[in-house]
């Protein structure tokens, strides 16, 4: 019967009219009657309206189906999905860092719930002499020769996440948090705020393609004005971000109608006005000046630690940057090395989805490249994509780089849910977002303490790793503690799976690169451009 889709309206009209008809004084009565005017109200409405074919075709049973569309995350992140299940992070992470950070019981009883026996399950060989470790504090001292004030940074920090794309509140929490466990704080592109600035934790401010805090009006690099913000004592690194890896190769829109006083005064744009991130540097184009303007950053900071950021796209562009560290004889005190399982505000889905490289392969050609280029011990690497555990820090850190970064691991520690809604300016919790009724509920001193507790108690998780592993220090990682099971029968550590570089194999000329990047792209990429003219083989 094909109108039978319709039944739902006729019906409610029945109804409305009937208890209009039969009408009583009783409240009761008065508000079904008000709710059955309000459906017949939307059903007309869905009647006569053209934009939607579904609500004409369905009036009112078609809101059914937004309902549920609505409540699909909600009830598949708490009610459908695995404990294990991550889209994007599990219920397992979550719930490890909301422990942590309350410093509730985090142990496990019964045994683990994943499967040992499958494909890419992975862990780290124990040592029947387990080390004794008096502190979980590591850090590692980042600072090239250039460098004339390096800094001793913590093995785990917050990664880059903007005021405007973060709110006020939970720019607070965080940087309070950062200065309560000593560890650093990234600002993201968006500039050190004021909010930033009230608890003075450490910061590394990080500088875009917006040049936002140190820009003109025009969006030109504006070297006095960078100096303000980079010579300030709590300012003790300064991060040129390339690209990032939850988007890379996209720039960024923060459109107009969020652009309050305070975000225009922080980043140096006119209020009311889209605030534009372009997808490329306007200070440099070739790789040869891409160092030249690290050099020139370092100089105008004072001397301060100075690397970039990128996600490892093409890979001769990261093969001529590596070349241009040769041609300049200058090197970054630093490279953060961003996944492409990376996270953001908002993202084209083919950006999020397939975009950039992922970490793991990312973080090994930047560090094979430094050790065939013997760079690898002035230069620092730091690792971002999805880290949340101790295992993902040692993980990482394994496959060659020296610290780690989170960014939604702090987030779920300030008391993100997952809700899916950064890009909304409706974040439930009050962390991202500008509106002041949604933020002011984020009780910065309690929130703050949550940060510094996850950071601290998930250090205290790696010590024991590391302990029952046989080591001192997470540096004392290397590819061959990490196993993996490749099919039901096969294990090998992942130091068996890559192929790895000897230092200063890339310098001689009689290196034949055993790993199929270096064998197509190292020798034709260049320098002075990011351009890649292959050369005919075999001449």
């Amino acid at each position: 019967m094909p109108y039978l889709r319709y039944a739902p309206f006729v019906i409610t009209l029945l109804l409305l009219f009937a208890s209009i008809s039969l009408w009583s004084h009783s409240l009761w009565w008065l508000l079904a009657s008000l709710s059955l005017a309000a459906l017949s109200i939307l059903g007309i409405s869905d009647l006569t309206q053209t934009r939607s074919a579904l609500r004409r075709n369905y009036p009112i049973t078609a809101h059914i189906r937004y309902l549920f569309e609505y409540l699909r995350p909600m009830l598949r992140q708490y009610i459908v999905e695995d404990d294990d299940e991550e889209v994007p992070f599990s219920f397992e992470q979550r719930s490890l860092v909301y422990q942590r950070a309350k410093q509730a019981l985090e142990t496990r009883a019964f045994g683990t719930e994943k499967n040992v026996y499958a494909e890419q399950y992975e862990w780290i060989n124990h040592s029947l002499q387990p080390s004794l470790i008096d502190s979980a504090d590591f850090r590692v001292s980042i600072g090239g020769p250039h460098c004339k004030f390096p800094y001793s940074a913590s093995v785990f920090n917050i990664s880059a996440m903007s005021f405007g794309s973060l709110s006020p509140n939970a720019i607070r929490a965080l940087n309070q948090g950062a200065k309560l466990g000593n560890f650093y704080h990234d600002t993201g592109e968006g500039s050190l705020s004021r909010y930033h600035q009230e608890h003075a934790g450490d910061a590394v401010w990080e500088l875009g393609s917006g040049y936002f805090g140190a820009r003109d009006a025009q969006g030109n690099f504006n070297p006095e004005a960078f100096v303000e913000k980079a010579t300030l004592a709590q300012v003790k690194m300064i991060e040129l971000k390339l690209s990032q890896g939850a988007k890379p190769g996209h720039g960024g829109v923060l459109p107009g109608s969020k652009v309050n006083s305070e975000i225009a005064l922080t980043r140096g744009v006119p209020e009311g006005i889209d605030c534009i991130s372009p997808a490329r540097h306007s200070a440099f184009s070739t790789p040869e000046q891409l160092l030249e303007f690290i050099a020139e950053l370092r100089e105008l900071s004072g001397g301060k630690p100075t690397g970039f950021k990128l996600a490892i796209g093409h890979p001769w562009e990261w093969f001529a940057i590596a070349k241009a560290m040769l041609s300049t004889g200058i090197t970054p005190d630093f490279i953060v090395v961003d996944g492409a399982e990376g996270g953001t505000g908002a993202a084209p889905l083919e950006f999020a989805d397939h975009l950039g490289t992922p970490m793991r392969e990312s973080l090994m050609l930047v560090h094979n490249t430094l050790v065939g280029l013997n760079l690898r011990d002035k230069v620092k690497i730091g690792a971002a994509g999805k880290i949340i555990t101790a295992f993902d820090i040692a993980k990482a850190i394994a496959l060659g780089a020296d610290w780690c970064n989170s960014a939604r691991g702090f987030m779920f520690a300030l008391g993100c849910i997952q809700s899916q809604s950064c890009h909304t300016d409706r974040c439930p919790t009050g962390i991202a977002t500008q509106d002041p009724k949604r933020w002011r509920a984020l009780a910065v001193t309690d929130k703050a303490q949550r940060v510094a507790n996850f950071q601290r108690n998930t250090l205290r998780a790696l010590q024991e790793v590391i302990a029952a592993a046989g080591l001192q220090h997470p540096n004392q990682l290397t590819p061959e503690h990490i196993i993996q099971r490749v099919d039901p029968v096969t294990v090998r550590s992942l130091g068996a799976q890559y192929p790895y570089l000897n230092p200063g194999d890339l310098l001689r000329p009689d290196y034949l690169p055993e790993h199929a990047v270096f064998q197509r792209f190292w020798r034709d990429s260049r320098a002075d451009s990011f351009s890649f003219t292959p050369k005919p083989q075999g001449k």
